[in-house]
């Protein structure tokens, strides 16, 4: 008999901002693997007989191969469980969703993608930062930093910084030197206004903000490094006007300004 793996995206961070179906999925779960990322309120959710599998990854150093996680989303499925795979974020954005579901297609294992809020939208919008407005940005992009070492891709951010109005960056903050001269060597102005989210959506949220010229200073002084978001364009000028998350919620918590 088999089981069916159940690939869920756990959200940005804030346990809340679970979808109510992915919920539901991990209530009902035999088996789950869990990234680093997801909040551990989530797994209070679980069964009391459920198998909890940690899966998280650091930079550098990770807690478990991927193959090794695809092995045990199908060992498990073969068995009859029901195996959800929780995901920080959604599992199709940078969380190798796409890989697990193909391991899944060369078993013969029933899935369904359930997905999550991802915090390249997430993280901005609870800056006050829009990735889209009608005047100020009509495109972005989702753009992993990891790219910014790689000589193969380097060549695309000559495109964008050009092909469209709002870049948000996952992964990004090691590489930061790399992105800022990547985009000002291909016409990016450097008076482009850029923010860092630090731990969106989390109540310890951070939000530094400047130009492509002095975010590097900025975010060495505020000490922020990952997990963040980095905004890049004019959106990110409403961050002043529109940050409801640091205002309201958490007035206590510092926020660095550009």
């Amino acid at each position: 008999m088999t089981g069916k793996v159940f690939l869920v995206g756990a959200g940005p961070g804030d346990p809340e901002l679970i979808t109510v179906k992915g919920l539901r999925c991990l209530e009902q779960a035999d088996v789950i693997l869990y990234d680093r990322l997801v909040n551990p309120e989530l797994l209070q959710h679980a069964k009391e007989n459920a198998q909890l599998i940690y899966c998280g990854k650091l930079p550098h150093y990770h807690t478990m191969k991927q193959e090794t996680i695809n092995h045990f989303l199908v060992k498990y499925a073969k068995k009859g469980l029901k195996v959800v795979r929780l995901k920080g974020g959604d599992p199709f954005v940078f969380g190798r969703g796409g890989e697990e579901a193909e391991e899944c297609v060369n078993h013969d294992v029933p899935f369904e993608i359930i997905p999550g809020i991802t915090a390249g939208i997430a993280a901005p919008a609870y800056a006050g930062i829009p990735v889209t407005h009608r005047t100020l940005s009509k495109s972005f992009a989702f753009v992993t930093g990891h790219q910014a070492g790689d000589v193969e891709a380097e060549h695309k951010w000559a495109h964008l910084a050009h092909a469209v109005d709002t870049i948000c960056i996952y992964m990004g903050v090691s590489q930061l030197p790399n992105i800022i001269h990547h985009l000002i060597e291909n016409g990016k102005p450097s008076n482009t206004p850029i923010a860092l989210v630090h731990w969106g959506t989390l109540n310890d949220q951070r939000t530094v903000t400047g130009t492509l010229s002095t975010i590097e200073a900025r975010v060495k002084e505020a000490g922020i490094k990952n997990p963040s978001m980095i905004v890049i364009g004019e959106v990110v000028s409403l961050h002043h006007k529109l940050n409801w998350f640091d205002q309201e919620i958490l007035p206590h918590l510092p926020v660095v300004h550009g």
